[in-house]
């Protein structure tokens, strides 16, 4: 007799949160700096990440490793040499503090020229190096907070 886990396989659980946020296959390889092929095979259960890419998909899906295999049938022997804590922050996340540094150190009474055009650039530079519908979403957040924060007529 043959016992069936009733947990979700930890690629079902990656291939549900890759999709949520509106990515492809291509653009999360290219987030962990592995093939497209490689993501496949994890998501179809091929193959177990390792804890290295585990630590990664966390961060990029906003949980903490242990949080992700919840649930999962990754192995115990791996799941124990999890970190409890992973770092979170994407370059888009960095812009939009900046920003908002800016726009504080605007609104305290400083001033410099050209600010809006250096930021309205820098968002173009990472539209062409974003193609997440999630990321655009949020670039395209950013440019209005720029041109709302910065604009001369206020």
């Amino acid at each position: 007799m043959t016992l069936i886990d009733p947990r979700e396989s930890l690629g079902r659980k990656i291939a549900r949160l890759r999709s949520e946020r509106g990515w492809t296959q291509e653009q999360l390889a290219e987030r962990l700096a592995v093939s497209r092929v490689a993501v496949s095979h994890i998501e179809m259960g091929l193959s177990v990440p390792s804890e290295r890419t585990v630590v990664l998909l966390a961060g990029m899906f906003n949980l903490e490793p242990p949080q992700l295999v919840a649930g999962t049938s990754y192995p115990d022997a791996k799941r124990d040499r999890l970190p409890m804590k992973t770092a979170r922050y994407t370059a888009i996340d960095l812009l939009a503090a900046l920003l908002e540094a800016d726009i504080a150190w605007v609104q305290a009474g400083q001033t410099r020229p050209g600010l809006r055009n250096a930021w309205l650039q820098r968002i173009s530079e990472a539209y062409a190096a974003h193609s997440a519908p999630s990321d655009l979403h949020r670039l395209r957040e950013l440019e209005a907070r720029v041109v709302h924060a910065f604009d001369p007529h206020l």
